[in-house]
């Protein structure tokens, strides 16, 4: 299991720079975040996000819970590549000894951020729901059920046994089928799908049907604009934002900044702004105002707060989202190739984009990590995006094929 493992190695590299781990367990990425902002010291994550167990990697916060940029990144990783003889240069200090060594320690940080989220909302905010949670045998296995309970809520749990292996394993926001059922057979109010490292989520209704994180990001943007806590009336979505999602934001008057793909962009767009609410359809939510990094439990409190105060189901509230449907496919390719050199391509986008009209959305865009273009559409059928998307691959194959 390569979590204890890359545990273990980090723990000891960082006491031989002569540094003092606490050693927090298992807990919510967004619950380090959280008590890295609180104490001010940096922090480290192992996980996989959503992914499986194998691309188990390490994620640094600065002190202060922020993420690191790109360019400090950038820099960490030319250290690591001078210190494994990858690059020449620069000269290598010599580690502590003794005394000098680090230490690592316990540190049971799950009560204090448990007390945050619960402290969110009034006492018994949740009394008479009944809820079902997929903590995708990932980090929120105890937290997560634990701060719903404690709001008064009747909480059923799947998949809350993690073994190191079985994580985001048919099972969470990636695959929420499970959930979906057991929603319904329970009769429950609603369901929440965390994924791995729980800072993203998505939702069930009563009826079975799955919630985006789009129809979230809207109907918490509905309901900060009517109470005055939309700053600019102001919400900050990546390319990917469903198209459905942009005219429920216009027809409501809400202004929506638009990011490349990534939880990094639109927080900095956020700050950059001074906007309190942005996310992505993976239901990956920032709230700038309560959390530096997105954060699926705190995601679901707010959505169920949302249902409480308003009295309505979340299907009603979720509704404002008229879905197009999408469909999202990867297209191996040659790397190398800039996309704005192919005018065969980009004539083929043009008249793909002229067939559909206002009534769907193109976007090609290269995969930052693998040599992949991915082709976007959407439109008012299945079957017509399907269509349109199937002529773009075909027309990506062509110009920029592997």
């Amino acid at each position: 299991m390569s979590g204890t493992l890359l545990q273990a190695a980090l723990s000891a590299g960082l006491m031989a720079e002569g540094m003092h781990v606490a050693d927090l367990g298992i807990l919510p990425t967004p619950g380090v975040a959280w008590l890295s902002a609180a104490d001010g010291h940096p922090a480290a994550v192992i996980s996989a996000s959503h992914n499986p167990f194998h691309d188990n990697g390490i994620k640094f916060f600065a002190g202060g819970g922020r993420k690191l940029s790109d360019e400090v990144e950038a820099r960490l990783e030319a250290e690591l590549d001078r210190l494994l003889g990858v690059t020449p240069g620069g000269t290598h200090l010599p580690a502590p000894v003794g005394a000098g060594v680090g230490t690592v320690a316990q540190d049971d940080g799950r009560f204090r951020y448990v007390d945050k989220m619960v402290d969110m909302l009034p006492a018994g905010a949740f009394a008479g729901l009944t809820l079902v949670l997929d903590c995708a045998n990932g980090a929120a296995w105890e937290v997560g059920p634990e701060v719903f309970r404690r709001l008064g809520a009747t909480v059923h749990v799947l998949h809350d046994v993690p073994d190191g292996r079985n994580i985001n394993h048919a099972c969470g926001s990636t695959d929420p089928a499970a959930l979906q059922a057991e929603v319904v057979a329970r009769g429950a109010d609603a369901g929440l799908a965390f994924d791995g490292d729980a800072d993203r989520v998505l939702a069930v209704d009563a009826s079975g049907q799955l919630v985006d994180g789009d129809q979230l990001i809207a109907l918490l943007a509905l309901d900060r604009k009517a109470a005055g806590r939309l700053p600019d009336d102001t919400v900050v979505v990546t390319v990917l934002a469903n198209l459905g999602f942009r005219q429920a934001m216009r027809h409501a008057g809400i202004t929506m900044v638009e990011t490349d793909v990534g939880d990094r962009y639109v927080l900095e767009a956020l700050e950059k702004g001074g906007w309190s609410l942005g996310g992505e359809q993976s239901g990956h939510v920032i709230f700038r105002d309560l959390a530096t990094t997105g954060d699926g439990i705190l995601t679901g409190l707010q959505v169920l707060d949302v249902v409480v105060r308003s009295g309505r189901t979340l299907a009603e509230l979720a509704s404002v989202v008229e879905r197009l449907p999408q469909v999202l496919r990867n297209v191996p390719v040659a790397s190398g190739r800039p996309l704005d050199d192919e005018s065969d391509l980009n004539a083929a986008i043009a008249e793909v984009e002229a067939s559909l009209g206002d009534a769907g959305r193109v976007l090609i865009r290269p995969s930052g990590t693998e040599p992949v273009i991915r082709v976007m559409v959407e439109a008012e059928t299945m079957e017509a995006a399907e269509a349109a998307c199937e002529t773009l691959c075909q027309a990506v194959r062509k110009t920029l094929g592997s």
